[in-house]
């Protein structure tokens, strides 16, 4: 096996694709959930009294309330989790996501039209600051997409694997694999029992020897930026390396990214004590090879 320099002089700079930065697909499907409220919402813009227009609004379509906190850009899911404070001079936070929801009353009438105007929407429907509504909130989607960039880091590194132990298994017919592997799964696809540590243990991959009836479980991800989260990563991996090991199971970590330039220390030590620590420039350059069919 590679030495541990090697490990550390070959990451990866990125793995980031064109379609990390967007997923425009899921923009869309949430856009069209709302599209119909956010239409009829758009008869409002550039309305003179448009107090009494919302209210007969909300009045005769309920349930464009539910689009209302997507324009002050806040999930719902969000909104129910914070108080809010509707009197600055006694400052108590109240949970005020029954006002989207709950049935339509003067005291709610009340509440939506404070709502309308602190959040400072009756100004921006008022000015005609925005012309369409669908459109903006496509742009507000877009801007909450940004944040799953992360999870989407870790997706792109499952796919470069998954590409990877395909073309080993079609060289090797003896080997099979399966992604996002459950202890049920792991069963089911190989008839292999293996004992798991947490209730819901989900590997990203099992790869399965069924001449020799061997196991290899991997984790893969990568890290573009440093943080706490490397240190304990690797001393998770450390742990689930001996947990494995003790079933005859094999662990593979495939790890990459130069966030791990700032955390040298903790993946040196799990390097040295796990079987194997990979990143993508060893996994390309066939080291599959060398740890499945020795």
């Amino acid at each position: 096996m590679h030495d541990f320099k090697v490990l550390i002089t070959t990451f990866q700079d990125s793995i980031f694709t064109w379609s990390y930065f967007t997923d425009f697909k899921k923009v869309k499907l949430n856009i069209e959930k709302v599209k119909v409220e956010l239409n009829i919402l758009n008869s409002l813009i550039g309305e003179s009294n448009i107090e009494e227009k919302f209210i007969e609004l909300i009045k005769e379509y309920p349930k464009i309330r539910q689009a209302l906190p997507l324009l002050i850009a806040v999930r719902k899911d969000k909104l129910k989790d914070t108080p809010i404070i509707t009197d600055i001079n006694t400052l108590i936070p109240e949970n005020k996501i029954y006002i989207f929801y709950s049935e339509i009353t003067p005291k709610i009438e009340q509440e939506l039209l404070i709502f309308f105007r602190d959040s400072g929407l009756k100004d921006i429907f008022s000015n005609r600051c925005i012309k369409n509504l669908v459109d903006y909130c496509f742009g507000v989607e877009v801007g909450f997409d940004t944040n799953a960039r992360k999870n989407r880091t870790g997706t792109l590194m499952e796919h470069i694997v998954e590409l990877e132990l395909k073309s080993f298994c079609k060289k090797h017919s003896n080997f099979t694999f399966i992604e996002q592997a459950t202890q049920k799964r792991i069963k089911d696809c190989f008839n292999y029992d293996i004992e798991i540590d947490k209730n819901r243990r989900i590997f990203d991959f099992a790869l399965y020897d069924n001449h020799k009836n061997k196991l290899y479980l991997i984790e893969v991800n990568f890290y573009s930026g440093g943080g706490s989260k490397l240190k304990a990563t690797a001393g998770e991996y450390q742990y689930l390396n001996d947990f494995l090991k003790s079933q005859g199971i094999e662990f593979i970590w495939i790890t990459d990214g130069k966030g791990w330039l700032t955390a040298l220390h903790p993946l040196e030590e799990t390097f040295n004590h796990n079987a194997y620590v990979i990143n993508l420039n060893m996994l390309k350059n066939g080291v599959l090879e060398e740890i499945c069919l020795k």
